[in-house]
């Protein structure tokens, strides 16, 4: 038997209410792609796992899941070329700037179409 604990990466989940502006969202503009999704019956509410790279979400339309207005901070590797590429795509919602902070990181903050934040960083070297 092991005597350590190895805790892993924690996956949040983020409440959704639609399932066309999620995808709209996450995978057409932030460029996720989708790993699986569940429903324990074709008209109950969604449960979707999305990822980028090492970056794994889980979205949920079902109440109690998650609240509304969660903020996540996500580690990127070239936060500038994440943040022309979003600005590229002309999005209708969001045209989210790049700012230094004191605290010596970059950074693009954006809100979903669903109240919660989410912060792309990269330290300032």
């Amino acid at each position: 038997m092991s005597t350590s604990i190895s805790m892993k990466r924690p996956i949040p989940v983020l409440r959704i209410f639609d399932e066309e502006k999620a995808r709209e969202f996450y995978i057409d503009f932030l460029e996720f792609k989708v790993d699986w999704e569940h429903r324990f019956e074709e008209d109950l509410p969604l449960y979707i796992q999305i990822s980028s790279s090492d970056c794994i979400l889980h979205l949920s339309e079902n109440y109690g899941d998650a609240i509304p207005g969660t903020s996540l901070r996500i580690e990127v590797g070239n936060v500038e070329l994440l943040h022309e590429k979003l600005l590229g795509k002309k999005y209708k919602f969001a045209r989210p700037g790049l700012e230094t902070t004191e605290w010596n990181t970059r950074e693009v903050r954006i809100g979903d179409p669903f109240g919660n934040r989410i912060v792309f960083y990269e330290g300032v070297r």
